[in-house]
């Protein structure tokens, strides 16, 4: 197996090592003392390291995929992107992630810190993690967002992250704050492939996650090579799923409201059915039918009716008609007794029916 990962590794660094030969006479420049052959090497060195999960067991990835034509065609691809923007392991700029039988090169806050340094455009650019209680607030020049003052401290270091910011300092010596909150940074990670590396390096993935954002402008803007372009923007896109797509909410919901929401409605009836236990009465007390026969009788009740005939109150009791003698008052203190009278009826009769059935 070891003769085969050898002839595997001699085969994709000389077609990689010939492909950037390639690139180069069309116009790509790779970075001053930056050794090709040499980051080729290493990274083949670190791909070998790769694990996988094979069920409940991690095994090596390369003898898991390594005869694999698509795993082959994967990593010549990620070892071009790394060349391509003159990245290497030793320096921990870059790290090999596997999905699958495919292999990814991701960058690390170092490696995306290098690449942006490489635009023609930018001077230098760095980032800060701000903790709960440090001080840190922000401004305006006018027209854009800037950071006016950022004391950290020691004691803060391991509380929560709130927050982070990206400075870019351009050639012209101009600062372009870059500043995102930390649902901000929620919302881009929940869209990653990969979760593990968030939980394990918070403070270096929330930095290189608010640099990638920061250097967005000036990598689409910048006039560098579209092959350096390219392979960034390739690159950072790879390590999300559907990246044309909206961010996802991460506000976290009350468990209640979640499931009150995400509840199919065909089994509300169903869990109401299963609270009536075997034997138990499904009658109404006499409080509780009293007050639906009131609130049946009152106008509103009424006028929300499709049929929008109404039958008189003293009809509706069986009552007589009150006629020229009796006033409006005497009327409608005869209806308020009547219909108390008849829910109180009522409401005996749904008890006695009750009581048989007990």
């Amino acid at each position: 197996m070891s003769n085969e990962l050898s002839i595997m590794q001699k085969d994709i660094t000389d077609s990689v090592n010939l492909r950037v030969k390639q690139l180069e006479t069309d116009g790509l420049r790779l970075p001053a003392n930056y050794n090709a052959s040499n980051a080729l090497k290493t990274a083949f060195f670190a791909i070998k390291k790769v694990e996988t999960k094979d069920g409940y067991n991690k095994v090596n990835w390369l003898e898991k995929f390594g005869q694999d034509h698509r795993a082959k065609e994967s990593i010549a691809n990620a070892l071009l992107d790394m060349v391509t923007q003159g990245l290497s392991p030793a320096k921990t700029q870059v790290y090999f992630t596997p999905y699958a039988n495919e292999l990814k090169m991701q960058r690390s806050y170092f490696g995306t810190q290098a690449v942006v340094k490489r635009l023609t455009n930018v001077k230098d650019i760095f980032a800060e993690v701000v903790h709960q209680d440090d001080v840190f607030k922000i401004g305006s020049d006018g027209f854009r967002t800037t950071v006016t003052e950022f004391e950290p401290s020691f004691e803060n270091l391991d509380k929560p992250i709130i927050g982070a910011y990206a400075v870019v300092k351009t050639i012209d010596d101009e600062l372009v704050f870059t500043v995102m909150t930390k649902k901000e940074i929620d919302q881009s990670w929940s869209k990653a492939k990969m979760h593990n590396v968030q939980k394990e390096f918070p403070q270096e993935m929330a930095k290189r996650t608010v640099i990638n954002r920061a250097a967005k402008n000036f990598i689409n803007t910048s006039d560098d090579s579209d092959l350096l372009v390219d392979s960034i923007n390739r690159t950072t896109a790879d390590e999300y799923d559907n990246s044309e797509t909206e961010r996802k909410d991460v506000t976290p919901q009350p468990k209640a409201v979640t499931e009150i929401f995400n509840k199919p409605v065909s089994e509300a009836p169903k869990e109401a059915n299963s609270t009536v236990k075997t034997g138990e009465s499904i009658m109404p007390t006499a409080a509780e039918a009293a007050k639906a026969l009131a609130d049946d009788r009152t106008p509103d009740s009424a006028a929300n009716n499709e049929d929008s005939t109404q039958k008189p109150v003293t009809e509706e009791l069986g009552l007589p008609s009150s006629e020229g003698a009796n006033t409006d008052v005497e009327t409608s203190s005869q209806t308020k007794t009547s219909l108390a009278d008849k829910a109180v009826a009522e409401a005996d009769f749904f008890q006695a029916e009750s009581a048989k059935q007990e």
